[in-house]
C-alpha cells in the first residue's frame, strides 16, 4: 500500500505543472546565443540533479551547461567567503550577462542559493528557480520563472524537480531534431 500511495502522490506532483510553463523554460534555454550557457546549481541531492542536467543539456541538447560541483571550488570559496556566499563567488568568476541560471532548492530557503539569485540579478542573468515546501519561499520571488512543488517531503520535491528538468531537456531535444530535419 505504501508504494502505491507514494507513486500516486509523486505522479500528482509531477503532473501539477502547467505544460505551457515547461515550454516557456524550454524556449528560454533555446534562446541562448553565442557563447552563453546554462549554469545550474543546487545543494545535496539538488546538486546531483544539477550535475545530471548540466551533462544532459550539454551533450543531448547541444547547449553548453555547467555546474559548480568541483570540491576544490566549493571548499575554497566556502572557506574564503563563507558557505552562504560560495555560489555567488562562483557566479562572479564564471557567469556573464546573457547566461541563464537554474537554481534548485527544495525548501527555497537555502541562503547560498538565495544569495546566488541576488548575484545573478545583479549580473543580468535570466533566472529559473525550482523550489518546494512553502509556496512563498524566498527563492520563488527571485526568478523570472519559478517552478514550485507543493510538498514538504524532500524526496517528492527533488524527484519532481528532476523529472520536470528532464522533460524540459527532452522537449529541447525534440525541438532540435525537428529543426534539423526541416
Amino acid at each position: 500500500m505504501f508504494f502505491k500511495n507514494y507513486f500516486t502522490l509523486l505522479s500528482e506532483k509531477i503532473t501539477s505543472v502547467d505544460s505551457n510553463f515547461l515550454h516557456e523554460a524550454s524556449k528560454k534555454i533555446l534562446a541562448l546565443r553565442g557563447d552563453n550557457k546554462i549554469i545550474i546549481v543546487g545543494n545535496g541531492g539538488s546538486a546531483n540533479i544539477a550535475s545530471h542536467m548540466a551533462v544532459d543539456f550539454t551533450n543531448a541538447c547541444k547547449i553548453p551547461a555547467i555546474t559548480f560541483s568541483e570540491q576544490g571550488l566549493i571548499t575554497c570559496f566556502s572557506n574564503d567567503y563563507g558557505f552562504e556566499n560560495w555560489v555567488s563567488k562562483a557566479l562572479e568568476a564564471y557567469a556573464k550577462e546573457g547566461d541563464l541560471i537554474i537554481l534548485i532548492s527544495s525548501s527555497g530557503e537555502s541562503q547560498n542559493i538565495i544569495n546566488a539569485a541576488k548575484t545573478a540579478q545583479q549580473k543580468g542573468l535570466d533566472i529559473i528557480t525550482f523550489s518546494g515546501f512553502k509556496k512563498n519561499n524566498r527563492l520563488s520571488s527571485l526568478g523570472q520563472q519559478n517552478f514550485w512543488v507543493g510538498s514538504s517531503d524532500y524526496n517528492i520535491v527533488e524527484m519532481t524537480h528532476h523529472i520536470w528538468l528532464v522533460a524540459i531537456a527532452e522537449n529541447i531535444i525534440l525541438t532540435n531534431t525537428v529543426q534539423e530535419s526541416s
